[in-house]
């Protein structure tokens, strides 16, 4: 019996897909076999991955159980994205440093557009757009260009020291007002009141709602489900979008606001005789032909975003692990303050000339950055050609926290970085906590400048102790940290009091 038309079409179907599926299926055995050997990591799952054993709100604490496991590189799979985890600074810098060339680009992160963080150039893919605003970045926080923001540094941090004394119990917010203060000095000339600035509250208010989101963690939510930012308002679920509109309109405001203030007073040749990343790259804009204004404006709003963003949520973070540190540990807190007393005397106050000889003090800056990594995963990288793995994941607090490296490494202990003849040792965490390769942080030398100063300030002027009840006892508590992408200690019940030689004239502000 002769097959109807219909019957050999099938027929030939079916031929055409099993000759699809046998081809697929022997290509992708000779690329398991040509493939060189993936890290040793958990066996993921069909589909999900890895993605349902990984702690949403702190990845970084399974990862660094998962390097106890596997060791210094572990694969890891979270739905169809392959990564690998490096806990290792040596093997970190083998390929961000050394394989920059490659090792640079950003993974796509579904929440990094729709949350609006596009305007900061550290998320945006490795190409033109990214080298220029780092270039516009560099060149103000360059080494040799930071040092001339040390008095701005310094004039702030005084001004902190008055704030804790008159308001001790609003201390987050005058570490804010700080942290924004000299970032908004540096970047647009901009001067903030001393207290409750407005601009303050919108860069707070802008980075709060996106970075809980920055992490590959959470942002598979929106890679999984897209269609949840095209949800209705009254629809369930849609709070997603509403959260994503609301974080793009406060950002878009924090980068706008100031960036007009500085065009304007621009305008009004107020900046002629200043140094800042806006008002100094606005001058040479002036220079350039029309068509490439546009471009070179755009990247300077990025590079000015970014280094506020970079610095205002990280530095106050920082500094918010400092007092943590300095309560729960009252002897370190002594030693450094003798250390300052010794060198500095009681009738000034320390400044940038007196850094190198407080060993102790940049002991306790270092094991500020061991302690508590304010980015504990850091930002993820991606190959920018053909290579084994699509993402890098570097978590800082799985190198910050080795037992090896650091014995008892969740006590806070300056001695680690102090040798037998008390000079520092070689051992800087700053040679990762701020990232490595080309995607590096750049404003590394002006944010540890600036947290030196505040803490150096803050040692020589007051003590941070527990707080106590009205009865005299010690308030006990469990201490908070937010999630995302910035791991910081929340608020917490804390005595601040002036030392007792500290007089109102000694906090002099004119530097």
């Amino acid at each position: 019996m002769v097959p109807s038309v219909d019957g050999r079409l099938a027929i030939l179907a079916t031929l055409l897909i099993s000759f699809a599926v046998i081809t697929a299926l022997r290509r992708f055995v000779e690329n398991r076999r040509n493939r060189p050997p993936l890290p040793p990591g958990p066996v993921p799952l069909p589909l999900i991955g890895n993605v349902l054993s990984i702690d949403a709100k702190e990845p970084w604490l399974t990862y660094t159980r998962w390097r106890a496991v596997y060791g210094d590189l572990v694969f890891v799979r979270i739905l169809d994205q392959d990564a690998v985890v490096i806990n290792s600074q040596h093997v970190a810098q083998a390929l961000m440093d050394k394989r920059s060339r490659i090792y640079s680009d950003r993974p796509y992160l579904a929440t990094v557009k729709p949350y609006g963080w596009s305007i900061n150039f550290a998320f945006i893919a490795y190409g033109d757009e990214w080298r220029l605003s780092r270039r516009l970045f560099h060149q103000t926080f360059r080494p040799e260009s930071a040092v001339k923001f040390r008095p701005i540094q310094m004039r702030r941090a005084r001004e902190m020291i008055v704030n804790l004394i008159d308001e001790p119990q609003h201390y987050h917010t005058h570490f804010a007002t700080f942290s924004s203060s000299v970032a908004m000095s540096v970047v647009y000339d901009y001067q903030l009141s001393a207290r409750d600035d407005p601009l303050v509250r919108i860069a707070e208010h802008a980075q709060a709602l996106g970075l809980v989101m920055l992490t590959p963690e959470r942002a598979i939510l929106l890679k999984t489900f897209p269609f949840l930012l095209k949800l209705p308002d009254w629809c369930w679920g849609s709070s997603i979008k509403r959260d994503a509109q609301a974080s793009t309109n406060a950002l878009n405001e924090m980068a706008d606001v100031p960036f007009r203030y500085a065009q304007q007073h621009m305008a009004e040749n107020s900046f002629l005789d200043q140094c800042s990343m806006v008002p100094e790259n606005l001058k040479r804009m002036e220079k350039q032909d029309q068509a490439s204004k546009p471009i070179f404006e755009a990247a300077l709003k990025k590079a000015a975003t970014s280094a506020i963003m970079g610095s205002i949520e990280t530095t106050t973070s920082t500094l918010m692990a400092f007092a943590f540190a300095m309560m729960s540990y009252p002897d370190v807190q002594r030693r450094a303050q003798a250390e300052i007393d010794s060198v500095v005397g009681r009738d000034r106050l320390p400044t940038f000339e007196d850094r190198a000889s407080l060993p102790y003090v940049e002991s306790v800056l270092r094991e500020t950055w061991r302690w508590h990594p304010i980015t504990p995963l850091g930002v993820a990288h991606a190959v920018s050609s053909d290579d084994i793995y699509e993402w890098l994941l570097h978590p800082k607090r799985s190198i910050s926290r080795d037992e090896k490296r650091y014995p008892e490494a969740s006590r806070f202990m300056p001695e680690r970085f102090i040798d037998v003849n008390g000079a520092l040792t070689d051992d800087d965490p700053a040679e990762y906590v701020f990232g490595l390769g080309r995607r590096g942080c750049p404003g590394r030398y002006a944010a540890d400048a600036s947290v030196w100063s505040a803490i150096v300030t803050m040692l020589a002027t007051v003590n941070f102790s527990s707080a106590k009840d009205d009865q005299g006892n010690v308030i006990n508590f469990t201490p908070q940290f937010t999630t995302g992408l910035v791991h910081s200690v929340m608020a917490f019940p804390c005595s601040i009091l002036p030392r007792s030689h500290i007089r109102s004239e000694l906090v002099d502000v004119d530097v």
